[in-house]
């Protein structure tokens, strides 16, 4: 008898490669003989990039800004010219300091700093996950780290964005080893 396990995380408790190995450790005291298939799956949150690294690919460490706009390591999967880029992996809700939620500073910054990364790796090919996030800039801080410009009704550009505070390098590139160089300063919205 051949069974696969492909659970997603149980949140808050475990991460899917340890619902798998649990699952799969419980089925075995009891049939010995059957085939067991572990194949850890993700929503899109958190864990995608685990599930993917189970999956085959390899993991790409970065050091890219967290939510709040400090370095925070991180990594994306990759295989061959695919790359798996999880939000949840660099601003994510468990990227919070002090677990506690920052809706009107925290920004996707960090995300975009991943994906370019991917791409000036040679990645042609990006699957990106998008659940689990603690930003709340509706992805114009990606957008900026990846070099565009968010502009206003008005067609001004967009300050006060947690990427375009003072001491942030909007397209600063995500470094291996050393933290790039973070949003913060004062809140200068509008």
């Amino acid at each position: 008898m051949k069974i696969v396990i492909a659970p997603d995380k149980f949140k808050g408790s475990l991460p899917a490669t340890q619902v798998a190995a649990a699952v799969a450790a419980g089925l075995r005291a009891r049939l010995a003989r059957a085939e067991l298939v572990t194949i850890p799956v993700a929503d899109g949150g958190e864990g995608t990039v685990d599930a993917a690294v189970a999956a085959g690919f390899g993991r790409v460490p970065v050091t890219a800004a967290g939510p709040g706009g400090g370095p925070v390591r991180a990594s994306y999967a990759r295989r061959g010219d695919v790359a798996v880029v999880e939000l949840a992996c660099v601003c994510g809700l468990a990227r919070l300091t002090g677990g506690r939620p920052a809706p009107l500073t925290a920004s996707s910054f960090g995300a975009g700093q991943v994906l370019r990364a991917a791409l000036e790796a040679g990645a042609s090919r990006i699957v990106l996950g998008v659940g689990g996030s603690a930003s709340t800039d509706g992805g114009a801080g990606l957008l900026q780290a990846l070099g565009a410009r968010v502009l206003d009704a008005r067609g001004r550009d967009r300050r006060g964005l947690p990427a375009e505070r003072p001491g942030a390098r909007p397209g600063a590139e995500p470094r291996r080893g050393g933290p790039p160089a973070p949003p913060g300063g004062p809140d200068d919205r509008m």
